[in-house]
């Protein structure tokens, strides 16, 4: 074997293991994150129950994207000192959660995370806010307070975090970029048929789980929609079976499959 062989050999046995992403080399190769740190892990582990229904394979898959999410964004403290690992990690794994039947969507139009500590007000309408989505701006922006305790009650269907996500997942959709039209027409044509039905029954007061607000408008609908198909998802694949499996096609998950494992 000559010299250049054995040097390409080295190079290989060396490199491979960062660009594959298993092992953290200690540097970044543009284009490649880095595999997710253990803290990183560790913060999953203990407060995130999503991933920790996952089986390992697609854990792997998940850390995967959550630490190309944090690689992408910029987090932009607002009247906090800094932005914790905890609120990085927390939130790029809320975005993973939306996305995660989408391997290659990142809701790449926002750039920016803002984060504040409580409801902010804004001069725009005039009135606090405790999250919104601005794609003018390419930002998302959250009240921590208010996305922590999103995750705190599992059960209760109110998430800031899943709720702003959807919007902007919705508006990526929309958006001319890389990610443009991922969602398939024919399924996201009979998801607002059928959100159409539902929101004239919470405006008549006949609303089967979701929270007035969701009767505003297609929009809202769907992000509280969200927010009950990973909170609850037992009572709404029950309450609502036909609206459950065409969202369950449109995300390409089904948060019930992680908690009902059939034998």
């Amino acid at each position: 074997m000559g010299i250049l062989s054995l040097f390409l050999l080295a190079c290989l046995v060396i490199f491979l293991p960062a660009l594959t992403g298993k092992v953290n080399m200690g540097f970044q190769v543009p284009g490649i994150p880095r595999p997710l740190p253990k803290k990183y892990k560790l913060i999953l582990k203990n407060h995130f129950p999503y991933y920790n229904k996952l089986e390992l394979r697609k854990k792997k898959h998940f850390e995967r994207k959550v630490q190309y999410f944090i690689h992408i964004k910029e987090f932009i403290p607002r009247r906090i000192d800094h932005v914790t690992d905890e609120m990085k990690v927390l939130i790029s794994a809320c975005a993973v959660q939306l996305t995660f039947g989408y391997p290659k969507i990142f809701l790449s139009h926002f750039k920016r995370i803002l984060i504040y500590p409580d409801a902010y007000y804004s001069t725009i309408n005039n009135t606090y806010h405790k999250g919104e989505v601005n794609p003018r701006l390419q930002a998302i922006v959250l009240s921590w307070k208010n996305f922590v305790h999103g995750y705190l009650d599992q059960k209760d269907g109110i998430n800031l975090g899943l709720h702003e996500m959807a919007h902007a997942l919705r508006l990526e959709n929309m958006i001319f970029n890389e990610e443009v039209d991922f969602f398939d027409h024919e399924i996201l044509d009979e998801w607002h048929d059928l959100a159409a039905l539902e929101i004239d029954r919470i405006k008549e007061g006949n609303s089967r789980m979701f929270r007035k607000y969701a009767a505003t408008d297609q929009d809202e609908f769907f992000s509280i929609a969200i927010e009950n198909f990973f909170e609850r998802p037992e009572d709404f694949r029950e309450l609502m079976p036909k609206l459950y499996e065409v969202l369950s096609k449109l995300l390409k998950q089904d948060p019930y499959k992680l908690t009902h494992v059939v034998i």
